[in-house]
């Protein structure tokens, strides 16, 4: 095993016990209450990128957010391991939010601009976002620059799983039984701020959603 590897690994054993006792130094119930169990607000559908960890940029505690991540945060309505996570969210952990986050600088959605052959799994992975790329062409060639398509391509794949998540069976029993909410946001990791997209009732402006 290379070095670089055997450090990598330290720091994070090392990293975890700092974590262990300065969490205990602050709050030495809290790995008490949180083996209790867990009673999240939030199902958090985000992207694998290193840079975007969810607990971290949104400044919460363990046990608030449920969290399931994959290349560029997709939710294609044939993937039975996302599907799990909501069902097991929606129906069990009964969340009240359920949250799609896209951000800048994605690699999913820059090689979703692009054809290039990144391998059976990943090509077959990004298909959908490829797709939204060809049926959006006429827009997304409009825009200056591949940052800004590739911006656009992530909120429109957000936009997209929003739509496979209200078809989802247990999302739309939440939804008409106790209010369950659906929305979309962009992550901007050269600003470290989140931007909404979506919310229930929002309306649409200038092909993308706001609150305002």
């Amino acid at each position: 095993m290379s070095s670089s590897i055997l450090d990598a690994i330290d720091r994070i054993v090392a990293g975890n016990r700092v974590y262990a006792q300065q969490t205990s130094e602050q709050d030495p119930n809290a790995f008490k209450e949180w083996n209790k169990g867990q009673s999240p607000e939030v199902l958090w559908i985000g992207c694998a990128d290193s840079r975007v960890p969810e607990t971290t940029v949104c400044n919460c505690k363990p046990g608030e957010i449920f969290v399931h991540r994959n290349i560029a945060n997709c939710v294609p309505a044939d993937d039975i391991s996302s599907a799990s996570v909501v069902e097991y969210a929606v129906t069990h952990l009964k969340v009240k939010k359920v949250v799609v986050c896209g951000h800048t600088k994605c690699g999913g959605a820059n090689a979703a601009l692009a054809d290039a052959d990144l391998g059976q799994t990943l090509n077959t992975w990004l298909h959908p976002v490829r797709e939204l790329r060809r049926k959006h062409k006429t827009e997304l060639d409009k825009l200056p620059d591949d940052d800004a398509r590739s911006l656009r391509v992530a909120e429109l794949n957000v936009q997209q799983s929003l739509e496979v998540l209200r078809l989802h069976p247990a999302v739309k029993r939440a939804i008409n039984e106790r209010g369950l909410s659906l929305h979309g946001m962009i992550y901007d990791i050269g600003a470290g701020q989140l931007r909404l997209l979506e919310a229930s009732g929002v309306k649409k402006t200038n092909g993308l959603w706001s609150p305002n």
